[in-house]
């Protein structure tokens, strides 16, 4: 059979068409490249970046360092090795760069790569993982950050031996005195700490810059801290609070690089959390975050210069209520940041002086911020319906444009569901705003069923993001209008609605959630006898609320939800729960009871499906046994899925597809897909 050419464009275009057509799935975020670890060159005219491809097959992703060219825009993999390579910085003249990788060893090591050519180097060989190189100002040194055992004397061939002492010892049991003991999934208890290392690129010798040392920086493992021009300082966030840990209290130390130890702090009169210090490119200052609240771990954040002569702080911020993260300095002494605006992310800009502060940018989530030569800005971007990329902002023109094409083919194979920002009148009258992801064939003119996703935090906030965990367009693909609230107690709408649920923990929440179902159905599309509820964290929290107090849903989901408040002072974190519950178990029990879902349990009736992980310290596993068991109690349907290798979020790619298959599955079971006339 023979065919035209222009018949054959026609089957070209509508195989085009027909892939355009497809809405997006969980196996497609699995498909997704993710930029990662952007980092400026010194001359400003290339990106290094590490690019991130999942494989189903061995249910691991692999990291590549890539570099974009910013002239030409052209991307090239520098490393493609089957381990993943991470965290590339670039020496100070621009012809080389360390990043990690373990390469044939346990952990991760440093590799040095000369960009002139020849393969790269291993640095390191240490018998624990390294982390976080950067390189000293002079270009002869990297500093580098290593967990250690207590009472460590720079010796790593004995250290060496202790591990596998350690590794070997049969004795499983974890001991501590400690109010905090473990953290998000790790346990803390092994009396092991992260010391600041230098080493020479040329001898190879290396130098504990904090000997004797035994404190955290944080609690996860990796640490924030800058290095000043001139190489002497190092200035970095670490806890300062002492055992047993009642509160954690981040300061900010200045520690000298002479191999003493020696430091001094700075923030010793602020008893909150202080982080992420970077000095000026001057040297006379340096810029830090602080917070004011000891029991409010959303507490908006700062933004502090302290200078060195004489020694003073200046808040920049102090008439902001808005929390400020991720700051850089421009090549002039500008500083840049980011902060979240009203669930959208926003860049800004103002004088290291203090002054004006200039909103720049504020749309989708920007993270990675860079700043380069006559006000060019660098970033990662992604929105509901746009897959992240690497972004340009021109400041002078305010341009904003798209530098990679990394998911470009993928993204336009999608038929992706139209996304609306609005606000509704909420608890107290008050407007709350929300996303709406409707599905790729929505038609208006027909009854839906809705999904109402309430997010965790509860201090967080429901973005404008590609999310590979909770993505909106998934669950739209399915057929169901999706809606997304911002309720009382979101973050970025103000630190005075943040805190708006403390002591009072689901009331406003959960009256924002069910004005925004009213506010669905009142838009005339809604099927009003399709609805259901989902959420993660505290917004299983609320799915559990809600299923003690109304039956308007038809089906529950509840991932690593909140069920019972006693339960959570088995969590990672408790110092803060006696605040935002208004009581504890030992003062004002009937306070908090009153906010427990589980004093709920007779009113239940509602179809739930509980998904949780065995390594969730955030919210401990039984929760979500014991509302399970008390569904099944009454003889009500309720389905428990349970991931032994999973902490409180579902990282695995085959688990998450599965995770996404068991959420559709179970709405669809009780809530009708698609539109009906």
């Amino acid at each position: 059979m023979k065919f035209s050419f222009s018949a054959l464009i026609m089957m070209v275009a509508a195989g085009a068409a027909k892939a355009a057509t497809e809405p997006l799935t969980a196996q497609h975020l699995w498909q997704v490249a993710r930029p990662g670890a952007l980092t400026l060159s010194p001359n400003g005219q290339q990106l290094a970046l590490t690019v991130t491809r999942y494989d189903l097959a061995t249910d691991k992703g692999d990291a590549d360092i890539h570099i974009l060219d910013l002239r030409t825009q052209q991307l090239t993999a520098l490393t493609q090795h089957p381990d993943s390579d991470s965290a590339p910085a670039w020496s100070p003249d621009g012809r080389q760069l360390v990043f990690l990788s373990k390469r044939g060893n346990e952990h991760n090591q440093l590799f040095l790569l000369p960009l002139t050519g020849g393969e790269a180097k291993a640095l390191t060989k240490l018998p624990v993982a390294v982390q976080q190189p950067k390189w000293f100002p002079d270009g002869q040194r990297i500093l580098f950050l290593a967990n250690v055992p207590k009472g460590f004397n720079g010796d790593f061939a004995a250290l060496a031996e202790q591990l596998k002492q350690r590794k070997d010892n049969k004795v499983t049991a974890k001991v501590t005195e400690n109010r905090v003991y473990r953290h998000w999934d790790r346990w803390l208890t092994d009396d092991s700490y992260p010391h600041l290392f230098s080493i020479n690129i040329h001898t190879g010798e290396i130098a504990d810059l904090t000997p004797g040392w035994d404190r955290w920086f944080s609690l996860n493992g990796d640490a924030e801290f800058d290095i000043s021009m001139d190489g002497r300082q190092i200035a970095v966030s670490a806890v300062t609070s002492a055992p047993p840990f009642d509160q954690i209290n981040h300061d900010i130390l200045i520690v000298k690089t002479d191999g003493s130890g020696e430091f001094v702090n700075i923030t010793a009169d602020n008893p909150a959390s202080d982080n992420n210090p970077k000095f000026s490119p001057d040297g006379k200052s340096l810029v830090y975050g602080a917070q004011r609240s000891t029991f409010f771990t959303a507490d908006n954040n700062q933004l502090i210069r302290f200078d060195f002569k004489p020694q003073q702080k200046t808040n920049l911020t102090k008439d902001w209520d808005i929390s400020v993260d991720d700051w850089e300095f421009g090549p002039n002494g500008t500083l840049y940041f980011r902060a979240a605006d009203k669930a959208k992310s926003a860049l800004y800009s103002m004088p290291l002086a203090g002054g004006q502060v200039q909103q720049l940018l504020r749309q989708a989530d920007i993270s990675q911020l860079q700043v380069g030569q006559q006000q060019q800005l660098y970033m990662v971007q992604h929105n509901m319906n746009q897959m992240p990329e690497v972004y340009s902002l021109d400041n002078k023109g305010r341009t904003l444009k798209q530098l990679s094409r990394l998911n470009q083919e993928l993204q336009q194979s999608i038929h992706w569901g139209k996304t609306e920002d609005i606000s509704f009148a909420g608890a107290d009258g008050k407007m709350v705003q929300a996303y709406i992801t409707y599905p790729p064939n929505f038609d208006a003119s027909k009854k839906w069923p809705l999904l109402n996703v309430l997010h965790g935090g509860p201090h967080s906030y429901s973005g404008d993001s590609f999310s590979y965990r909770w993505n909106s367009q998934v669950f739209a693909a399915a057929g169901y209008v999706v809606i997304q609230p911002n309720f009382h107690g979101s973050t970025s709408f103000g630190q005075a609605f943040a805190e708006s649920i403390h002591g009072e923990h689901p009331t406003k929440p959960f009256l924002d959630s069910e004005a925004a179902v009213d506010y669905m159905i009142s838009r005339g599309f809604i099927d009003a006898t399709r609805l259901a509820a989902a959420g993660g964290s505290y917004g299983g929290y609320l799915v559990s609320w809600i299923a003690g107090h109304t039956e308007r849903y038809k089906a529950l989901i509840n991932h690593a939800g909140v069920y019972n408040l006693m339960g959570q002072f088995a969590s990672d974190g408790t110092s803060h729960r006696v605040h935002a519950y208004g009581g504890a178990p030992w003062s004002g029990l009937d306070t908090m009871l009153q906010w427990s879902p589980a004093m709920f349990a007779d009113k239940f009736v509602t179809p739930m499906l509980i998904m949780h992980g065995e390594q969730d310290y955030r919210v401990p596993v039984t929760q979500g046994l014991e509302i399970y068991g008390v569904y099944k109690g009454k003889g009500l349907d309720a389905r428990l899925v349970y991931f032994p290798n999973e902490n409180h979020w579902i990282l695995k790619p085959n688990n998450s597809i599965f995770w996404f298959n068991e959420f559709t599955s179970w709405l669809k079971r009780y809530v009708p897909a698609g539109p009906t006339d």
